[in-house]
């Protein structure tokens, strides 16, 4: 295998605007001395772009405190009160496909959630021909509310 012993720099000085930079670059060391000397060089900018990137992070967590506190965290709902907030975030009306879309959930899941929902008087189903509108109570649409009392058959 064929290694050089050294591996030399040979800069025009005209090229550089500066000849105090081709001064400096010619007495940097060459070969395996080169390449330790790159790698050092390269690490210590690395430590330095993370400092930079966590003080960052910390100081712009630190000029938001109140953003934080003001909306509850999705893993202390439950699933129930996951789908309420996301019915009433949408205009308190949603087709029960888009809640499956918006949740990682099956439809089997979400289906028995609303009917739960709907059991305790929190959510209405509407059937609209394939597909069911869930809306929370007080925003069905006018049309769906009857002003005649409920027959008794």
């Amino acid at each position: 295998m064929y290694a050089p012993e050294s591996t030399t720099f040979t800069l025009d000085p005209s090229v550089l605007p500066f000849t105090g930079v081709h001064r400096l670059l010619s007495q940097l060391p060459t070969g395996d001395g080169m390449s330790h000397i790159v790698a050092l060089l390269a690490i210590v900018a690395l430590v330095a772009l993370g400092t930079v990137l966590v003080i960052r992070d910390r100081f712009t967590i630190q000029s938001q405190p109140g953003q934080q506190e003001q909306t509850e965290p999705e893993d202390t709902l439950t699933d129930q009160e996951r789908v309420c907030s996301l019915i009433e975030n949408n205009g308190g009306r949603m087709k029960q496909s888009a809640i499956v879309d918006s949740v990682e959930w099956s439809k089997a899941k979400v289906s028995r959630l609303l009917a739960d929902l709907e059991e305790e008087g929190e959510i209405t189903k509407l059937r609209l021909g394939r597909e069911n509108l869930i809306c929370m109570r007080g925003h069905e649409p006018p049309v769906s509310q009857s002003s005649d009392p409920p027959r008794e058959i």
